[in-house]
């Protein structure tokens, strides 16, 4: 649900607008350990669910990441002119670092000049993100910059479009909603299992007559 809410419906609504790269990032899954067949299966099924929440290949680009080979060679460049130190201060490394403790790899610690790679190959102006991703996009734009400064004038420095409704979709525990920290709403579960994550979501303990205050609520935020 946070990702249909925070990006999917996004898309959809101005795929119309501009000229729309709408990518399936299969390579930046690979941060944790992946059954290739049941991956290749998962990349399929949401390519299947982007097209049936209407987004149109006769009006943008749906592809899959790890079919352009540029991808991955982009980030590499970039990664040579990449300062140890701007990946170090990444929020999300560190948090994952925490949550995965056992799996901190490589990947992980690189995975925004990937992100920024996704980007600048495209010399893309405009990145929809949620604020979760208003960090990442701002290493990107420091890359792009960066490598200009170098290079001379290669790469267009995008400017990021977050809507304020969706900027961040809470999850049943109040932080944001997330398959790493397992707090997600399955937007195709059965019923029963849908009732039972939804009953799980933090509201706030005061009584029925109190005023309530739908900034903390976290029911009133998904609503």
């Amino acid at each position: 649900l946070g990702n249909y809410l925070g990006a999917i419906k996004g898309w959809v609504g101005h795929q119309t607008e501009k000229e729309n790269f709408f990518c399936i990032v299969d390579l930046h899954a690979l941060t944790v350990p992946q059954d290739p067949i049941q991956l290749r299966s998962q990349t399929r099924s949401l390519a299947a669910i982007l097209i049936a929440a209407g987004i149109e290949t006769e009006k943008c680009t749906l592809f899959i990441q790890s079919h352009v080979a540029a991808h991955a060679e982009a980030c590499w460049i970039l990664n040579c002119s990449t300062p140890l130190g701007w990946l170090e201060r990444m929020t999300q490394f560190k948090d994952k670092s925490k949550k995965h403790s056992s799996n901190i790899n490589a990947g992980l610690f690189t995975y925004p000049v990937l992100m920024a790679s996704d980007i600048l190959i495209y010399q893309a102006d405009l990145v929809p993100v949620g604020a979760d991703q208003k960090q990442h996009l701002e290493i990107t734009r420091d890359l792009a910059l960066r490598f200009n400064h170098l290079y001379g004038e290669t790469l267009v420095v995008p400017e990021a479009i977050i809507e304020d409704q969706v900027a961040v979709i809470p999850g049943l525990d109040g932080q944001k909603m997330s398959k790493s920290y397992n707090n997600v709403i399955p937007l195709f579960a059965p019923e029963k299992q849908l009732r039972k994550a939804i009953m799980k979501i933090e509201t706030d303990s005061k009584t029925v007559e109190e005023v309530k205050d739908p900034e903390s609520c976290n029911v009133f935020q998904l609503f």
